[in-house]
C-alpha cells in the first residue's frame, strides 16, 4: 500500500517520489563513482605497465640487447606544454617484426607521428601553435585507447633515424617488447600517516553523501504524516502506518537507485571528456566492483527504511491529526554529545602514534571520524532550536522566518546537515594536510630567483649553438651556458676521476668561487679531504676525457693540462648544487674534446612574456629532440603525498557538485511544501519582497549556525588528527575561512537558483485545491 501511495497518490504523490528519487539518485551516483575509483586507478596502472619502455631500458637484462628483426630502439622525449605533461617517444625499428606500442597499428616512418586524440585536437587549435613548432612531424594517425592512460592524455610516437648511436641505457635503448619487466620487490609499505590521510579522505568525502541520502528520504514528511493520520481514521493501527511509511520510503529509494544508475552512466560518459587536476579516464575504466555495487543496492533502500522509522519515533499519528503540529518538546542535549565524545574516545588511544609505531587502527580511525561528523547532524537541530527560541523582534520578513524555524527547526537543520559535515571534514583535512606537508616536502636547493629552467643537451650539440638559440628565444632575460664531461688520469679504469665543468669566467663564478679568472685558466674544486684530485691535476699532466670502463667502449680523448692550476672554493648557492671537480675555461681545451662534452644552460625567463617557458623548450628541441629541460622549483613533494592530495581535490570537486545539486532539490521541496502558505500570505497582501527575504533568512540562519558548528568540530577533529600523526597543532585560519567561504558560496548559488520557482509559487491561484 505504501508503494502504491508513492506512485498512484496523484500529482502530490509522484512529485514527492520523483524529488526523493532525484535526491537519493545523486547520492547513489556519487557512491557508484566512488566505488569505481579503485578499478579506474588499477586500469590506469595496467595501461601504464603495458606500454612500459623506458623501464625496460633501465632494466639490467636489456642494456646489452642485441639488434634483430624483432627489436626496437625507443627514446624518451617527454615534454611539458602550458603546464601540461606531454608523453613522447621516438621509435626506430631494427627489423620488420619490431614490437608495436599498445594502441599503435604501425610504427610511423621518420618525420611522421601518431598522436592521442587530445593532442591531435590541441595541435589543430591556435592554442597548440607553439607545441606544433616543437613537434615537427606529420600526423599520420591516432593512438587507440589501449595505448593511453586517460582520454585527455597528451601523447605521441614519432619515427626517427640514427637512434642506435645514442643508446645510453637511460633515456634511449633497445627493447624486445613493451611491458615485459615487472617489479619483483613487492614495493615498500606506505607510510602510516599517508594511510591515515587516505582513510580520513574517504570518510570525509563519503559522509556528506550519506547525510544527503538520509535527508532526501524524508522529503515531504509533513504531508506524509497527514496522510497517515487519514489512514488511522479509516482503521489502520500504529504499526500499519509505520509499515506504509516504510513502503513509501522504500519505493522512493528504489526509484532513486534507478535515477542514480542513470546519473552514474551520464557521469561515466562525462568523465571521459573532462580532466580534473591532470587526471582523466576513459568511460570503460569507470566500473564499480560488483561487490561494492551490490552493497550500495542493498544498503540504500535499507537505510531509507531505517531513517523513516527513526524519524517517526517521536511522531504520534492519531486519527484526528498529527501531534507534531503542536509545539514540539525541547530537544535533549546529553545524548547528542555522546556521539562526538565517543568519536574522540576512539581516536584518543592513537594520539602521539606518528609514523614510527606501525599503522593506525583503521576501524578506530573510521569509527572515530564518522562519530564526530555524525555528531554535527545530531547537534545542529538542538543548536538551531536553542538559537531561534530566543529570537523574535525584527522586521516582518525576519519574524516570518524565525517563526517558521521555531515550528520546524529540524527540517531546516536537515537541509544544512550535509554542507556542515562537508565543511567540518574539509577543515580537518586541510589542517592535517598542512600539518604533515613538511614531512613529505623537501627543499631542492634550487634558487628560483637565479634560474627558472635548466637545459641539458647531448654530446653532438656545441654549447655555442645553444647560446645562439637562447639569444633568439623571446622571453629569455638571462642565461648561463656551460659544458660538462668526465675526466680520468688513465685511458681506462682510472683510479682518480672527476666531473668537469667548462665555461667562461662569468659562468664559472655562477657555480663556484674562483679567484682571479681569465680565459685559459684551470681550477680544481675537490671534495673535502680529497687530496688525490689536487695531486693529479697538475701542469703538464696528460688526462683523458670520457675514459673507458669495463662496460663501456673506449672513446677517450687525451688532454694535457697547461699553465697554472688554481684552487676554487665551493659556493653554497651554486647553480650546479653540490659542486666539485675540475673547472676549465674554453681556450684551455682543443676542439677535439667537444664530442666528449654535453651542453647545459641555466635560464632566467621574463615572467611578463607570455609562453616564455614554452619558447625556451622550443629552442632546446630545435637543437636536439632528446633535450632534457627541467623547471626549477624550490621544494618538491613525494609522489604518494601528491597523489593523495590530487585525489582529495578530485573527490572534493565531485562532492561540491553533489552538495549544490542536493541543496537545490531540498530547497525546491521545501518551497513546494509551503506553496499554499506562501499563496495565502500573498493573497492577504504580503509583499513578495518580504516573502523572498523571509525565505532567505530561513536559509541563512541555519547555514550560519551550521558553518559555525562545523568550524568547531572541524578544528577539534583536525587537532586530534595532528596529535595522532605526532605533528604540532597549527591552524591555518586562511584555509579555514576559505573552506567556510566555499560552503557559504554554494548556499548563495543555490538560493539564487531557487528564486525563480519561489516567485512562481507566490500567486493567489496556489490556493486552488482539488
Amino acid at each position: 500500500m505504501g508503494v502504491r501511495f508513492a506512485f498512484t497518490g496523484g500529482r502530490e504523490g509522484w512529485v514527492r517520489a520523483v524529488l526523493t528519487a532525484v535526491g537519493v539518485g545523486l547520492g547513489v551516483a556519487l557512491l557508484l563513482l566512488t566505488a569505481a575509483i579503485p578499478n579506474a586507478l588499477a586500469t590506469r596502472d595496467d595501461r601504464e605497465d603495458a606500454r612500459d619502455d623506458i623501464g625496460l631500458v633501465h632494466h639490467e637484462e636489456t642494456v646489452t640487447t642485441k639488434p634483430s628483426d624483432r627489436t626496437l630502439i625507443v627514446a624518451k622525449t617527454n615534454t611539458t606544454y602550458q603546464a601540461k605533461d606531454v608523453r613522447g617517444r621516438l621509435l626506430e625499428p631494427d627489423g620488420p617484426r619490431a614490437p608495436l606500442p599498445p594502441g599503435v597499428g604501425k610504427i610511423p616512418a621518420p618525420g611522421e607521428m601518431v598522436v592521442s586524440p587530445a593532442l591531435a585536437e590541441l595541435l589543430k587549435s591556435d592554442e597548440g601553435k607553439l607545441l606544433g613548432e616543437r613537434l615537427p612531424y606529420r600526423v599520420v594517425g591516432t593512438i587507440d585507447e589501449p595505448g593511453l592512460v586517460g582520454s585527455r592524455e597528451l601523447a605521441y610516437y614519432a619515427g626517427a633515424e640514427g637512434l642506435a648511436e645514442r643508446i645510453d641505457g637511460s633515456n634511449v635503448g633497445r627493447i624486445k617488447a613493451f611491458g615485459e619487466v615487472t617489479d619483483q620487490s613487492g614495493g615498500e609499505d606506505m607510510d602510516p600517516v599517508l594511510l591515515l590521510l587516505i582513510l580520513v579522505v574517504l570518510v570525509v568525502l563519503l559522509m556528506p553523501v550519506a547525510v544527503f541520502i538520509a535527508t532526501a528520504v524524508r522529503f515531504g514528511g509533513e504531508r506524509r504524516d497527514r496522510r497517515l493520520a487519514a489512514l488511522r481514521l479509516v482503521g489502520a493501527d500504529g504499526r500499519m502506518t509505520r509499515r506504509i511509511a516504510a513502503g513509501e520510503a522504500l519505493a522512493g529509494s528504489v526509484l532513486g537507485l534507478v535515477f542514480g544508475s542513470v546519473f552514474f552512466l551520464l557521469g561515466r560518459e562525462i568523465a571521459g571528456s573532462v580532466e580534473v587536476f591532470r587526471v582523466s579516464v576513459f568511460p570503460s575504466y569507470v566500473n564499480p566492483s560488483p561487490a561494492l555495487a551490490a552493497l550500495i543496492v542493498v544498503a540504500v533502500p535499507a537505510s531509507s527504511v531505517l531513517v523513516t522509522l527513526f524519524a517517526l519515533r517521536g511522531v504520534v499519528i492519531e486519527p484526528l491529526g498529527v501531534v507534531r503540529t503542536a509545539k514540539p518538546p525541547r530537544r535533549r542535549l546529553w545524548w547528542r554529545l555522546l556521539l562526538p565524545l565517543g568519536g574522540l574516545a576512539l581516536l584518543y588511544p592513537m594520539v602521539g602514534q606518528g609514523s614510527n609505531n606501525g599503522n593506525f587502527n583503521e576501524y578506530m580511525v573510521t569509527g572515530g571520524v564518522v562519530l564526530l561528523l555524525v555528531g554535527i547532524t545530531a547537534l545542529l537541530p538542538w543548536v538551531v532550536e536553542a538559537f531561534v527560541a530566543r529570537m523574535g523582534s525584527g522586521s516582518v520578513s525576519w519574524q516570518l522566518a524565525v517563526r517558521r524555524l521555531q515550528l520546524s527547526s529540524g527540517t531546516a537543520a536537515r537541509m544544512v546537515n550535509g554542507i556542515a559535515v562537508a565543511v567540518a571534514g574539509a577543515i580537518a583535512l586541510q589542517m592535517l594536510f598542512a600539518g604533515v606537508e613538511g614531512q613529505y616536502t623537501t627543499p631542492t636547493g634550487m634558487d628560483t630567483s637565479r634560474a627558472n629552467l635548466e637545459i641539458e643537451l647531448d654530446n653532438d650539440v656545441p654549447v655555442g649553438a645553444l647560446g645562439e638559440q637562447l639569444d633568439q628565444a623571446k622571453g629569455v632575460r638571462d642565461f648561463v651556458t656551460v659544458s660538462r664531461g668526465w675526466l680520468g688520469e688513465k685511458r681506462s679504469e682510472p683510479e682518480v676521476s672527476s666531473d668537469v665543468t667548462i665555461g667562461d669566467c662569468a659562468a664559472l663564478r655562477e657555480v663556484a668561487k674562483v679567484p682571479s679568472c681569465r680565459d685559459g685558466d684551470v681550477f680544481v674544486l675537490p671534495y673535502p679531504d680529497d687530496k688525490d684530485l689536487v695531486k693529479t691535476v697538475t701542469p703538464g699532466r696528460t688526462m683523458y676525457f670520457d675514459p673507458s670502463y669495463e662496460s663501456s667502449p673506449g672513446k677517450e680523448i687525451a688532454w694535457t693540462v697547461k699553465g697554472e692550476v688554481k684552487q676554487a672554493q665551493a659556493r653554497k648557492d651554486s647553480l650546479r648544487g653540490e659542486m666539485w671537480g675540475v673547472l676549465i675555461t674554453p681556450s684551455a681545451l682543443s676542439d677535439e674534446v667537444a664530442p666528449a662534452l654535453t651542453s647545459s644552460a641555466y635560464v632566467r625567463i621574463d615572467p611578463s612574456v607570455p609562453d616564455a617557458t614554452d619558447r625556451v623548450r622550443n629552442a632546446a628541441a630545435a637543437l636536439d629532440p632528446l633535450a632534457d629541460v627541467w623547471n626549477w622549483v624550490s621544494t618538491e613533494r613525494t609522489d604518494e603525498y601528491e597523489s593523495i592530495r590530487t585525489g582529495l581535490f578530485v573527490g572534493a570537486a565531485c562532492v561540491l557538485v553533489l552538495i549544490g545539486a542536493s541543496l537545490l532539490v531540498s530547497q525546491l521541496e521545501q518551497l513546494r511544501e509551503r506553496r499554499k502558505l506562501l499563496s495565502a500570505l500573498v493573497a492577504f497582501g504580503t509583499r513578495r519582497r518580504t516573502l523572498s527575504l523571509s525565505v532567505l533568512w530561513q536559509t541563512a540562519i541555519p547555514i550560519a549556525l551550521g558553518l559555525l558548528l562545523s568550524c568547531v568540530v572541524g578544528l577539534v577533529l583536525g587537532a586530534v588528527l595532528l596529535k595522532m600523526s605526532a605533528t604540532p597543532v597549527t591552524v591555518a585560519w586562511t584555509s579555514v575561512l576559505s573552506m567556510v567561504g566555499v560552503g557559504a558560496g554554494v548556499v548563495v548559488v543555490v538560493t539564487l537558483l531557487s528564486l525563480p520557482p519561489l516567485l512562481r509559487l507566490m500567486r493567489p491561484d496556489g490556493l486552488r485545491t482539488e
